[in-house]
């Protein structure tokens, strides 16, 4: 955890920051990618099958390299044990209005800023760093919230405008998907709202972020000023080495 500050600091000094999304329930897998140069890992309890001990074994496993949760959804339950276990910082799915962008945020800022719930937790080192986590954690925690819908779009400026938030990852696939045209994420009506909700947070001074399957989905975005990137996903690594080595041989 402790690079968390750090990680934070990067992302807000608009420094770009490469990780990838972990979707298996894999200590093992987490603490793989730790030992390459990825700068930040992206563990995603919204699609994967993690419960919140689950997840607290993938950031423990990922040891000093920062984790991103992805929760299932903008709950007071999921945020607290999120950011008790020691999260970096949390990704916010399905985020439509300005009203929803504070309420997640007021859950995300311990009194006086918000109103997190105050526990003990392996982000307070148990208990041994628990007043030093109260006095940091609002300062030092990253909150980014998913743009992937039509009404995100028709509110990105209202929504940019919430103190506290700190990112605006695009959600490509519900994005597209909500806008009628499922998987094609290139397409032009999908690509004029990413490029809306780019002008908007450069406005703002809100940092952008884009997941993409491989390096040429995400590079356009990297163009574009997209400082936080996700790129790949775990199953997908798999999958591709296993296809390779198995083409490889037979073609021996």
């Amino acid at each position: 955890m402790k690079n968390n500050k750090a990680f934070t600091e990067r992302l807000r000094n608009g420094d770009l920051l490469i990780g990838t999304l972990i979707s298996l329930n894999s200590p093992e897998i987490a603490e793989i990618i730790s030992h390459t140069d990825y700068d930040w890992l992206f563990i995603d309890a919204e699609h994967g099958a993690f419960n919140p001990q689950q997840t607290q074994a993938m950031l423990q496993a990922a040891g000093d390299t920062p984790s991103v949760i992805r929760i299932p959804a903008g709950d007071d339950v999921w945020i607290k044990k999120a950011l008790d276990i020691g999260a970096a910082g949390i990704i916010v799915p399905q985020v439509h209005t300005a009203e929803q962008a504070e309420q997640i945020i007021n859950q995300c800022k311990y009194s006086p800023v918000g109103n997190r719930g105050v526990g003990i937790g392996r982000a307070h080192t148990y208990g041994l760093g628990f007043e030093d986590t109260i006095k940091n954690a609002n300062d030092e925690t990253a909150v980014i919230l998913q743009a992937e819908s039509r009404a995100a779009i028709d509110n990105i400026e209202d929504i940019v405008k919430i103190p506290g938030l700190d990112a605006i990852l695009i959600g490509p696939y519900d994005l597209s998907a909500s806008l009628g045209r499922i998987g094609e994420v290139n397409h032009p009506e999908v690509q004029e709202a990413i490029n809306r909700v780019a002008d908007v947070c450069k406005s703002a001074n809100i940092k952008l972020g884009y997941f993409g399957v491989n390096a040429s989905a995400v590079k356009p975005a990297m163009d574009n000023g997209f400082t936080l990137i996700t790129v790949g996903v775990d199953t997908l690594f798999v999958i591709k080495a296993a296809t390779e080595t198995l083409e490889e041989l037979k073609s021996l």
